[in-house]
């Protein structure tokens, strides 16, 4: 994301973000919130232990409240009645009490009352009646010295709490002496806000005055500390004389309340005064401010002391391993040749892993030079393979190319061993390898220069690049590798005899890029190989149905798919009788471009690709088919099918070949499966399972062109088959060739004594025809008799012969056209 785009993140989602793009960032995080988690541990203990002990000391702090309020109260009535005794005994105030003038006492009282604070003062008689006040109404004060009257007699003095207008006072009654007593001086002093605040400053305690009229039942908040709300609450209570310290619930807060009774309703008209101290539990339970300032300084302290090593300790991990992630990108894209060196000497774990990354580097460096060598190395003869050749082809196309010299030629010379396969199975595949070993050895050491290269292309494929040379130095070396060859191997003490076929093509004679120059070179020695003549240059006609063979399979396929292939049947007859006894069945592919196509022209491309499978079982499928209409018009006799190479190594054959069978309901017995000796011999073991099972089957089994190939009379009376097929060749030489003759002869011979019938085939005319049946053989085939034709064109034909020239020959004496 760019860094704009980034900055218009919300600040949750760029924290977000930034913990989710960074294990450092995690590991800082989960350091602060572990520590975040032990400080507010730290202080629940902290609060909680606080509220335990806040609420076992909370009576005796209500206690010491209670005290500390008395000790107010005690040092406010000192203060009033030291104050009052100090009037009592000030002459001039005498002097005004001689007076019997009730306005000039009521001043003095007035004067020394506001002197001293109070609110109230008046002269009581030394029989404790009143004489004179500072208030007009005087019945509440006359009231209450009566009350003091007993304490003041006892004690010579009296100190109460009163109401005194609804309002709670003290009140100090002390003896005046002029210098005979001349009565008493009250003087009264409200409680008003300042108590209760100088209470709470002191204790951190509330305070509440609660007044009830002498009158009333109903307590009235006079000051009270605490909200109006709450004094209410409190003033609503039912407060009981004795009463221990308690909780009450007040507006929403709950409080923890100690009553202290200064005066109470025991004396008749007097009324109450109650003090009640208390104090918001949530404000007794909570840790003081200076505790809350000081965690939260460490906390801050602590945060930034974590945060700090936390940014190290996370720093010493993942740099290491962001080191270590490079490490591994390099090695993801290919550079294993930079050693980890961060981190392989420290002794924890990340050390291990970086040891361990500098070990897979090494361990990848090797595998990758292996998997080079592998790649552009042959591992049995340790000669460059086909990849290095094709691609020094290449470079020295390239040069020769861009060196601009006219006469600058690359050639390439290509050598593919014979018999290499019977030398592994005779001697097993492990000889094969130290042979081919030593034919690398011999072809390095005796037949190239020092800047050509010899490759093992692949299996007993080798090739020479000739760097610097045209045609005529091509040729002589691939002379000189011949001679190399005429030197048999001696190897284990067996003396092998190898040759091979060479074949050379140069550039730009022969082609214009390096691909094109392999496969002509490749082109030349398949020639050279079948022709067996020796070193073959490349030639343009050599090569003529190579570009048409590039498109035949597909082309192949379509054939078969469209019906562009034809099935032709060419008559068996009985030498003996004229009758006809089968038919072998041809396929012919009518291309719709190049015409009518004969087997030659494309059954070996099919055999070389593996297609010849399907090629056979359309065969099969369509001499089926013809078999049916053959039979609805009368005519029940075997038709021949030929089998390739391919096909008989195929185990699945027998079992494709029934499913067929019995798809068409025809019988087994309806066909002659023919196969040629070289395909029985390519691997007679897998051949003979194959045969052995169609023979099951109730097939026919016929070998085809007997004669050419190399099998021998003790493999052949093993195989199940029921009659031998002279190969033409033989049957079209025997009249001028007397050889010839005796192979036919020996054949028919052999086959008759070993319990087989005998096919010719070849016949083209009448005197090879009576030749034939001289020597006792059971059928011919062949243009005399009739040539491949379609199975509509074989009935008609047939039928000419049954009825036109049948009846006119004389048995024995066949005469055919």
């Amino acid at each position: 994301m760019p860094h704009d785009a980034a900055l218009r993140r919300p600040p949750l989602a760029a924290l977000a973000h930034w913990l989710r793009g960074s294990m450092g960032a995690r590991l800082i995080a989960l350091f602060l919130g572990l520590l975040l988690v032990v400080q507010l541990a730290g202080l629940a203990a902290l609060q909680a232990s606080f509220a335990r002990h806040a609420r076992s000391v909370l009576p005796e702090r209500l206690h010491t409240g209670s005290r500390v309020l008395q000790g107010l109260l005690d040092r406010q009535a000192q203060a009033l009645q030291d104050g009052a005794r100090l009037v009592a005994a000030d002459p001039a105030f005498h002097e005004q009490l001689r007076s019997d003038d009730a306005a000039i006492i009521a001043a003095a009282l007035n004067q020394h009352g506001t002197r001293l604070g109070a609110t109230e003062a008046a002269l009581v008689t030394p029989d404790f009646q009143l004489r004179a006040s500072r208030q007009p109404d005087g019945t509440e004060l006359a009231a209450l010295a009566g009350r003091l009257a007993a304490a003041a007699a006892t004690g010579g003095r009296a100190c109460q709490v009163a109401l005194l207008g609804g309002r709670a006072h003290h009140v100090v009654l002390v003896p005046i002496k002029a210098p005979q007593p001349a009565g008493w001086l009250l003087m009264g002093k409200p409680l008003d806000g300042g108590l209760a605040r100088e209470m709470q400053s002191l204790s951190a305690l509330q305070l509440t005055l609660l007044t009830q009229g002498p009158d009333s039942d109903a307590w009235l908040p006079a000051h009270s500390t605490l909200a109006p709300a709450q004094a209410q609450t409190l003033a609503r209570h039912a407060w009981r004389a004795g009463q221990a310290p308690a909780t009450l619930g007040a507006a929403g807060a709950e409080l923890a309340v100690q009553p202290l009774w200064l005066t109470t309703p025991d004396s008749p008209g007097a009324g109450a005064v109650l003090a009640v101290l208390s104090l918001p539990l949530d404000d007794a339970l909570r840790l003081p401010r200076d505790v809350q300032m000081a965690l939260l300084a460490i906390s801050v302290v602590g945060f930034a002391a974590f945060g700090l090593l936390g940014v190290l300790c996370v720093r010493r991990v993942t740099t290491p391993l962001g080191r270590l992630a490079a490490a591994a990108d390099r090695l993801g894209a290919g550079d294993v040749a930079t050693p980890v060196t961060d981190g392989v000497h420290r002794d924890d774990e990340l050390g291990h892993l970086a040891r361990a990354f500098e070990q897979m580097r090494v361990g990848v460096e090797h595998k990758q030079k292996e998997i080079v060598k592998l790649a552009y190395w042959d591992a049995l003869t340790g000669l460059p393979n086909r990849v290095q050749f094709r691609e020094a082809l290449r470079e020295a196309i390239r040069a020769a190319g861009d060196s601009g010299a006219p006469r600058t030629t690359v050639s390439v010379v290509m050598i593919d061993l014979d018999r290499f396969k019977q030398v592994n199975d005779v001697l097993g595949y492990r000889f094969g390898d130290l042979l081919l070993a030593r034919i690398a050895e011999r072809l390095s050491q005796h037949t190239v220069r020092g800047a050509d290269l010899v490759a093992r292309l692949g299996g007993d494929e080798f090739a020479v690049l000739l760097r610097d040379g045209g045609i005529d130095v091509a040729r002589s070396v691939a002379q000189r590798i011949e001679r190399a060859f005429d030197t048999p191997l001696t190897l284990e003490d067996h003396a092998i005899d190898m040759g091979g076929g060479i074949g050379f093509a140069c550039w730009p004679q022969h082609a214009f890029d390096a691909d094109t120059l392999l496969s002509r070179a490749e082109v030349a020695m398949h020639v050279a190989k079948r022709r067996g003549s020796g070193p073959q240059p490349y030639d343009p006609a050599l090569d003529a149905s190579s570009a048409q063979t590039l498109s035949l399979l597909s082309e192949l396929r379509h054939a078969v798919d469209t019906g562009e292939l034809r099935l032709l049947l060419q008559p068996k007859l009985a030498l003996d009788s004229g009758d006809v006894v089968g038919a072998e069945t041809l396929v012919r592919w009518q291309h719709p471009q190049r015409g009518l196509l004969a087997p030659p022209q494309f059954i070996p491309f099919a055999e070389q690709t593996g297609f010849i499978r399907s090629l056979t079982l359309w065969v099969f499928e369509e001499a089926a088919r013809h078999w049916g209409t053959l039979e609805s018009a009368g005519m029940r006799m075997p038709l021949s099918v030929n089998l390739s190479t391919r096909d008989l190594l195929d185990p699945e054959l027998p079992q494709k070949l029934d499913a067929l069978l019995v798809r068409h309901r025809v019988p087994a017995e309806a066909f002659c499966l023919e196969v040629t000796e070289s395909a029985i011999m390519e691997d007679p073991q897998r051949a003979q399972a194959t045969l052995d099972r169609l023979s099951a089957l109730g097939f026919k089994l016929s070998i085809d062109d007997f004669g050419t190939g190399y099998s021998s009379l003790a493999h052949l009376k093993r195989l199940p088959v029921d009659e031998l097929k002279i190969d033409k060749r033989f049957v079209l030489g025997m009249q001028a060739d007397a050889d010839d003759a005796k192979v036919v002869r020996s054949t028919i011979d052999l086959a008759h004594n070993l319990g087989l019938s005998v096919v010719a085939e070849g016949v083209e005319n009448a005197a090879v025809w009576e030749r034939l049946r001289e020597l006792n053989c059971d059928q011919a085939q062949g243009f005399h008799l009739g040539r491949p034709m379609a199975a509509g064109e074989f009935l008609q034909w047939n039928a000419r012969w049954v009825t036109r020239l049948r009846p006119d020959v004389p048995r024995g004496q066949v005469v055919l056209h």
